[in-house]
């Protein structure tokens, strides 16, 4: 003959599997408000508790809400509100503290708003009510109903419930904190894509000469479509930057710019860069990757140096910009990309088409929205506006107070030809820069390619004497510059005597009548 079950054996594996089942529902969904009608529905599945609700806290309403309930009407749980300290409820989400009604129809404090338990004897019903809390901020509660004359102990389903809400607390904590990192993702993204705009955006490429507003408008027009952009122009001359100009001002924005040299990688390994490969396509390949095109879908590539593609790149390349599609090295899968294409070249690609190492049809495919970048000899007005920039820049970046130019080192940059472009003025200068001690940027500071004659209309090469001549000019200019033509106070801040420095005035040939300022006439 058996033994009879336990009753408490029994109740505490329900227990358990209720536990169980409810740490289940919780690594589902980040959103707990798409699991607490599961949790309710196993509270009662495995106690026996006839209704179930989790109420929620309103902040910024004070009010409390029905979130989820078992048992209730959704009529039921959209009319019911309560105020912290208002019914039990709303008293344990004041307090923070749990409590148990034996029976609801003795307990004043109970108002039963929902009205689910008109039709039931209030006499026979008990009512346990907890708080979810994370540290000491209640949000809500967590609240059931049970028969009053079954054999379970109150105390035993504070307990559970206890523990229950404990669980809820710790997922809403988890999932707040995976919120806030996810949104903290968001906001920065968001703030560093404002960035790059800010940064690249036409009206931040440094220039105003005529040469440059042309390239302005070009952009503009051309920046809010998906056409193929082929922009041209010596190396040095900022190519990637009219690039960036033009993703960040169009639609894909928000969405990937990578850029690739055709230039800088190997024969060997350019497809599998472009295109991608699949695992075991060649010898290294031990893992599958993407491709620069895959990785650019739904944004722009920047393909600089596109003159220096092989013919079989090329072949492989004009498919992609007819039809949007290819396949990874070692697959016969075809990959569909939505990507905009833009271009960069410092070759003539007219003369290469001649020689037959560059495809007629490519060309024609790259060349639908051609953009001409100026060499920097053909804007010379806007060399100092650079030079300022940079002087800026990389003061900041080294910590340095270099707050201008001198006379003589404008003269040698306005006189130089540049042939390294942009790239070479912004090298010029951020040597200068470290090499400045006065926070003045002079023309001993400029490198020795600079320091020629034709650079700077002075003889600065050949013997000591003419290299200290040169320097001892420049340092009597900026010094009657700053004193505005009075030789007196340039003497003293030189600290040499008025006497030397008119005999030094007189041997370089320098008029003081140049710095001072010019007179109003009444």
């Amino acid at each position: 003959m058996s033994e009879p079950a336990d009753p408490l054996a029994s109740h505490r594996r329900n227990e358990l599997a209720l536990l169980f089942d409810i740490s289940l529902i919780l690594d589902r969904s980040l959103d707990l408000r798409d699991e607490v009608g599961a949790i309710l529905r196993a509270l009662a599945k495995h106690t026996g508790m006839v209704r179930g609700t989790l109420t929620l806290l309103n902040r910024e309403t004070d009010e409390i809400l029905i979130e989820e309930g078992h048992g209730l009407s959704a009529k039921q749980r959209e009319r019911t509100r309560y105020r912290p300290g208002e019914g039990v409820t709303g008293m344990v989400i004041q307090t923070g503290r749990p409590m148990v009604i034996p029976r609801i129809s003795e307990e004043p404090l109970f108002l039963d708003k929902t009205g689910a338990r008109s039709k039931m004897r209030k006499d026979e019903i008990a009512f346990v009510c907890v708080p979810i809390k994370i540290e000491n901020e209640v949000l809500g509660a967590l609240s059931a109903d049970r028969i009053y004359h079954e054999p379970v102990s109150l105390d035993e389903d504070l307990h559970l419930l206890s523990i229950i809400a404990r669980m809820i607390a710790q997922a809403v904590q988890l999932r707040r904190k995976a919120l806030e990192d996810q949104q903290r993702l968001i906001d920065q993204n968001k703030r560093l894509q404002q960035e790059l705009q800010d940064r690249f955006r036409p009206a931040n490429i440094i220039g105003n000469s005529g040469v440059m507003q042309q390239v302005y408008n070009l952009v503009a027009q051309v920046a809010k479509s998906d056409t193929t952009v082929l922009i041209r122009g010596e190396s040095g001359v900022g190519k990637e930057l009219v690039a960036q100009a033009i993703h960040y001002n169009s639609h894909r924005t928000a969405m990937p710019f990578i850029k690739v040299n055709c230039a800088a990688l190997p024969e060997s390994v350019i497809e599998s860069e472009l295109f991608g490969h699949e695992k075991g396509a060649f010898t290294g390949a031990i893992r599958e990757r993407k491709g620069r095109f895959e990785l650019a879908d739904r944004g722009s590539i920047f393909l600089d140096e596109i003159g220096d593609l092989t013919p079989a790149m090329q072949i492989r390349l004009l498919r992609v910009l007819q039809e949007r599609e290819f396949e990874r090295v070692g697959s016969t899968d075809t990959i569909k990309v939505n990507v905009r294409v833009i271009a960069a070249t410092n070759r003539e690609l007219e003369m290469l088409m001649e020689q037959g190492t560059f495809r007629q049809d490519l060309y024609y495919r790259l060349n639908v929205f051609p953009i001409h970048l100026p060499p920097l000899r053909e804007r010379k007005s806007d060399i100092l506006d650079l030079a300022n920039f940079f002087v800026e820049k990389y003061s900041k970046a080294n910590g340095k107070n270099v707050r201008r130019i001198s006379t003589p080192a404008i003269d040698m940059l306005m006189s130089y030809h540049w042939p390294g472009n942009v790239r070479e003025l912004e090298n010029c200068i951020e040597r200068a820069v470290l090499l400045s001690n006065d926070d003045v940027v002079h023309g001993h500071h400029l490198p020795p390619t600079l320091q020629t004659a034709e650079a700077s209309n002075t003889v600065m090469a050949g013997t000591l004497e003419n290299a200290l001549d040169a320097v001892e000019r420049e340092m009597i200019i900026e010094a009657l510059k700053n004193a505005r033509g009075n030789k007196a106070k340039a003497a003293r801040d030189l600290g040499i005597s008025e006497r030397i420095m008119g005999l030094r005035v007189r041997k370089h040939a320098i008029s003081t009548k140049a710095f001072r300022p010019a007179r109003t006439r009444a």
